[in-house]
C-alpha cells in the first residue's frame, strides 16, 4: 500500500488543478458575466447538511452601472468555473441583478418558499429535488 502524500503547500496547490477545491478556498473567488466583466466575489458557500450538496454561493455583487454592492444567494448550479479567469461565470446582466432576490441572512436560506422562488427566478430546479 502506497503511503499518502505529505500535505505540503505544493501538494495542496497541485490538488487544486483538479476538479476539487476546499470550501474555504472558494471564498474570495471572483465572479464574472459572460462578457468578462467583474461582477463581484464569493463570500461563502452554503452546503446542505443532509445531502452534502452545495446549495448556494453567497456573493457580494454590484458596484457597477450605478448599483451599490449587495449580497445575493446564487444557486450553485448557475455558476460555471472558468479556468482561464480562475473565477466563476454567471449569466447575469445588470437588469437581472437589480431584480434578483437578495440574501438577508442564513434564516432566509432556510425558508424553502424563498428558496423555491429564488430557483424559479433563475429558471432552474431547486437543489433539494
Amino acid at each position: 500500500m502506497a503511503s499518502p502524500l505529505p500535505k505540503t503547500q505544493s501538494t495542496l496547490e497541485q490538488c487544486e488543478t483538479y476538479s476539487l477545491i476546499g470550501a474555504n478556498k472558494v471564498n474570495g473567488t471572483h465572479i464574472y458575466n459572460p462578457k468578462g466583466d467583474h461582477l463581484g466575489e464569493v463570500d461563502e458557500i452554503m452546503i446542505d447538511k443532509l445531502s452534502g450538496k452545495v446549495a448556494y454561493a453567497v456573493a457580494t455583487l454590484g458596484g457597477f452601472l450605478g448599483l451599490g454592492q449587495s449580497r445575493y444567494a446564487l444557486p450553485w448550479s448557475v455558476l460555471s468555473y472558468d479556468t482561464g479567469k480562475s473565477g466563476y461565470i454567471v449569466a447575469l446582466d445588470a437588469d437581472k441583478l437589480k431584480k434578483a432576490p437578495r440574501y438577508e441572512n442564513e434564516s432566509t436560506l432556510a425558508d424553502r418558499e424563498w428558496g423555491k422562488s429564488l430557483h424559479d427566478y433563475y429558471g432552474i430546479p431547486p437543489y433539494w429535488l
